[in-house]
């Protein structure tokens, strides 16, 4: 099985996936501030989520929040994924 985003999307909007996506978007932003740009999972540190697909979609909806912008490509494995800003102030 492979990661499909709008599969894992339905639990950002639980309890537990709006906790961790508040986490990992205050880290990443802090990432942001300090470096310009992260790797994914660089994020993610310190945030409970359950499983790696949970974890992809917690970075994809940042992305389509417009907080983060991916800038690698499209056969770039997950953990090696690099986001800068989306531009949003």
């Amino acid at each position: 099985m492979s990661y499909q985003y709008q599969a894992e999307r339905p639990w950002l909007f639980t309890e537990e996936g709006q906790v961790a996506l508040l986490k990992a978007r205050n880290k990443a932003l802090r990432l942001l501030d300090e470096a310009g740009a992260f790797m994914s999972f660089s994020a993610l540190k310190g945030v409970d989520y359950p499983d790696t697909f949970r974890a992809m979609a917690l970075l994809d909806r940042m992305v389509e929040l417009g907080d983060i912008r991916e800038v690698t490509g499209p056969n770039v494995m997950g953990q090696h994924r690099v986001f800068v800003s989306g531009g949003r102030p």
